[in-house]
């Protein structure tokens, strides 16, 4: 039987080592081997999708249920998104080196700041096999190497994906160890990672909230994450309908089961019986169940009573909290009492309204006249994302390169002493 402490002490150990080589290497190297690894996942499809359907019928004959068998599929859809995705990152600016910031001091030194690598990132995933390929993709074009854990359901898709990786490194002159793929299904791998404090600087957990949860609490490194997506979107008294309409069909059914999907709609009550009498016709088409405060059950037929949980829950569902409000004070409230601090949007043509609403919701995306489902690193421009913080320290919002490194001082003299 496998020692699993001692295992995974040896995947920091190299972790550790390989990090250092790979946050020295230079812009060219780095996107080599990204376009490398493309190149071996692009030929090795059909080996791919052999082991992934290993992981699929694993999954059926254990009662794995049809989104997450989905999730777990590789299609060759899927696989050439992998492989454009590492095209992507790798024409990405590198972050790693750059200086901004510098400035003259009286003294005549020269101050400023140095974007460096985080160093060892772990990160623990479910289901989708696809977050090897971004996950790696990502810690290397910031100078990073990884640990990756994913679920046990997606194994054996893993590990092929990860000898891909392994090959690419290996032919752009890499160390194989700065991607490394925990092999064991063992759960006791996840608790041994999470506090491998001498070797790992960072943990980003991706799945479910009994996940993350269990991470946050037992972890003794720094995490990276976010546990609900309770999204709203504001229809101020003052919003084109048109577009209310339109983005508040958007937020929610474009897709459900995601994080940047809007659990709860609130309406201002100057507008609320014309902007609803649509909005609850087109929900209706769509099969949205609706749930409502007391104002909102007398206008829309259909909804039926929201309970205080309600406003705390994230569905993931075609299911849609709404609220009528009197105004943008008690929307503010609203949001800042029961949000997870994601992602909030406000409709309005009032240009002062919109901005106090940017200043006074404390989320980590706030929008004006768009949908919620804009909460993306693809979106926002970052490339690839490694997931969606909600926390306030380190990096906020989506999580794309800049936000797997951080910041140095860095000082310039010319034999300047201090007097």
């Amino acid at each position: 039987m496998m020692d699993v402490k001692h295992y995974m002490q040896q995947l920091g150990q190299q972790a550790r080592l390989a990090g250092r080589e790979i946050s020295k290497s230079d812009s060219g190297r780095k996107n080599l081997a990204l376009l490398k690894i493309a190149d071996v996942i692009a030929a090795g499809s059909v080996e791919l999708t052999g082991e992934n359907r290993k992981d699929l019928q694993a999954g059926k004959e254990n009662g794995l249920d049809a989104a997450s068998l989905d999730r777990l599929e590789l299609t060759p859809a899927r696989i050439a998104a992998m492989v454009e995705g590492l095209k992507q990152v790798a024409a990405l600016p590198d972050p790693v080196g750059e200086i901004t910031d510098l400035s003259f001091r009286p003294s005549g030194i020269q101050v400023g700041q140095m974007r460096v690598p985080l160093g060892v990132i772990g990160i623990i995933y479910e289901s989708r096999p696809n977050v090897t390929v971004d996950a790696a993709a990502l810690c290397l074009k910031a100078g990073n190497a990884c640990i990756l854990r994913g679920g046990s359901e997606s194994i054996h898709s893993n590990r092929a994906i990860a000898a891909c990786i392994t090959q690419g490194l290996l032919e752009a002159g890499l160390p194989q160890q700065a991607v490394q793929v925990v092999e064991t299904t063992d759960r006791a791998a996840v608790g041994e990672l999470i506090t491998l404090k001498d070797y790992v600087d960072v943990i980003v957990p991706r799945g479910g909230k009994s996940l993350i949860e269990r991470i946050s609490s037992e972890a003794t490194i720094p995490v990276i994450k976010h546990l609900d997506g309770i999204c709203h979107v504001y229809i101020d008294g003052k919003a084109d309908l048109d577009k209310a309409v339109a983005i508040a069909m958007n937020a929610k059914t474009h897709r459900y089961g995601v994080c940047n999907a809007m659990e709860t709609l609130l309406v201002a009550e100057s507008v609320a019986g014309t902007v609803l009498r649509i909005l609850a016709a087109q929900y209706a088409e769509k099969g949205v169940e609706l749930r409502g405060c007391l104002k909102t059950c007398s206008l829309v037929k259909n909804a039926v009573r929201a309970t205080e949980d309600d406003w705390h829950t994230e569905y993931l569902a075609p299911i849609l909290s709404i609220k009528i409000v009197a105004g943008i004070d008690e929307a503010i409230t609203h949001i800042n009492k029961y949000s997870s601090a994601h992602t909030e949007s406000i409709v309005t043509e009032d240009y002062t309204l919109a901005r106090r609403f940017l200043r006074e919701v404390d989320s980590s995306s706030v929008m004006v006249n768009a949908s919620t489902r804009f909460a993306d690193g693809f979106e926002y421009g970052l490339g690839a994302e490694i997931g969606i913080s909600t926390d306030k320290l380190h990096a906020r919002g989506p999580v794309g390169l800049n936000g797997l490194t951080s910041l140095k001082y860095i000082v310039l003299g010319d034999g300047h002493i201090r007097q």
